[in-house]
């Protein structure tokens, strides 16, 4: 199937691209007249980080910005008061623009290739939410902009997604049915490259195992107490045997965010935080239950109490190739990030804080396109099973920077993130106008989408009915 569909996607594009160069060529010149305007933005939510589902002023900044452009704003949908919706034009098609702007605890850091924190402890844009929010809102005004002066029937439609870091922001949103209209989905991310891959992720299931004991005195009456940090720790014990007998690529992390309040008292409660990952969501329950029945069995040994929470759970990611070689073709016309010497300068510096730099030329090209198979996770896994999805990465960081790290929030915060966040807008924006303009590529598209579902599929969150965990980041 796969050949199949790259030949009838190259044929598709094309007449696509061909007949569109000109509606193409304005809408880069347009976004570029803009990048100033959307780099303050980006620039703001950086300066000013939120962590999942505390995102208030971010939130607040991005529906502002696209009330004035003329969207018609719901916000608090879902149950989330940060997650919203904006919405323009009628009429079919629908194109969805995802958009985040969560920020990551502790990865607080200035815009410089050393590391020094802006506020000590303070959250950090370290996964570029901050980009990735104000780069899908340039595309969705930039598609907004096309259907108003082409006159064209179509709806662009902006989700302003919170709490992506472990909070499951999105498959409340699924679940709560936001995408049953929409025909496709557009969406990017921060990295270290320019590229439009089809590719898989690992689905994953997180919650928090919650122990209680009994204190005493641990010298004077340790034999009156049950400690429930003793709980957290044989359960991790159990789990870190489970390990040699679970399947590739199972991945089991774990930290331990309350163990007690002083060592001389036995503790009363204690907490651990656990995420499982598995690249079958089949596979990932599977594991879960495994990780519960050794909860249950430490608290059985230690004579404690235990209690657990589902804090979050995700799918993982169903490819599109067809939508992913338009977003290629149009990456390509894009073209990559260009750095300047002072870009180039910095990019140097911080290569010497990484392991494994990669050319720096790098990220001014766009890699070829191929299958992937990724090890991280995201809630984007849920929304690609109901509605054909597609992404790209773009070069925000110098290349052979990882994700999570210092180096990502310091370039981040400067040109080189706010020229590879352009990339992806302009890329992504072009790809809703092929889509809108083109509706054999849009049925192409869905045709392979419900292939690869399969016709008996039914959508059921792994996180079950809760409601959203939006507590999930206080102290």
């Amino acid at each position: 199937m796969k050949n199949q569909l790259l030949l009838a996607s190259a044929f598709v594009l094309i007449s696509s691209i061909s007949m569109a160069q000109k509606d193409k060529k304005k809408m880069i010149a347009d976004l570029d007249a803009k990048k100033d305007h959307y780099t303050s933005i980006a620039k703001s939510l950086w300066e000013n980080p939120e962590l999942g589902y505390l995102e208030e002023k971010s939130s607040a900044l991005l529906q502002e910005e696209l009330k004035k452009e003329g969207f018609t704003i719901e916000a608090g949908v879902a149950g989330i008061p940060t997650a919203f919706t904006a919405t323009y034009g009628s009429g079919s098609p629908v194109i969805g623009v995802l958009g985040e702007f969560d920020a990551l605890p502790g990865m607080s850091q200035e815009a410089i290739p050393f590391r020094k924190a802006r506020v000590v402890d303070a959250p950090g844009q370290a996964c570029g939410h901050h980009l990735f929010g104000t780069g899908s809102l340039a595309a969705a005004i930039a598609a907004k902009d096309y259907l108003k002066e082409s006159g064209k029937s179509g709806t662009i439609r902006f989700y302003g997604t919170p709490a992506e870091e472990g909070g499951s922001g999105k498959v409340y949103m699924v679940r709560a049915g936001l995408f049953n209209d929409v025909d496709a989905i557009v969406s990017w991310h921060a990295g270290d490259k320019n590229t439009a891959n089809p590719s898989t992720n690992l689905a994953t299931i997180s919650g928090k195992f919650r122990f209680t004991g009994k204190s005493s005195h641990a010298a004077m009456a340790p034999e009156l107490g049950r400690s429930a940090l003793d709980g957290v720790e044989g359960m991790n014990d159990l789990v870190n045997m489970l390990r040699e007998h679970t399947t590739e690529p199972t991945r089991i992390h774990y930290i331990i965010t309350k163990g007690g309040d002083a060592p001389n008292i036995v503790p009363k409660e204690a907490e651990v935080y656990y995420v499982v990952r598995h690249s079958n969501r089949i596979e990932v329950k599977a594991v879960w239950d495994r990780v519960v029945k050794a909860a249950q069995g430490a608290a059985i040994g230690t004579e404690t109490e235990m209690t657990y929470e589902i804090i979050g759970g995700t799918y993982e990611r169903l490819p599109n190739e067809a939508l992913e070689t338009l977003l290629h073709a149009n990456m390509t016309l894009v073209g990559g990030v260009d750095y300047t010497p002072e870009d180039i300068a910095f990019a140097k510096e911080i290569q010497k804080t990484l392991g494994t730099p990669g050319p720096i030329e790098s990220a001014g090209q766009v890699q070829p396109m191929e299958f992937t198979h990724g090890k991280a996770s995201a809630d984007t896994g849920d929304v690609s099973w109901n509605t054909p999805t597609g992404a790209v990465t773009a070069a925000t960081w110098v290349p052979g920077t990882p994700a999570h790290s210092w180096q990502a929030v310091a370039a981040g915060g400067t040109d080189i993130g706010y020229k590879g966040m352009m990339v992806a807008a302009k890329t992504m924006a072009l790809t809703a106008i092929d889509l809108i303009k083109n509706p054999k590529l849009l049925e192409q598209v869905k045709t392979e989408f419900n292939d690869r579902r399969g016709a008996d599929f039914k959508y059921e969150a792994l996180l079950g009915d809760r409601e959203p965990a939006l507590d999930y980041r206080k102290k």
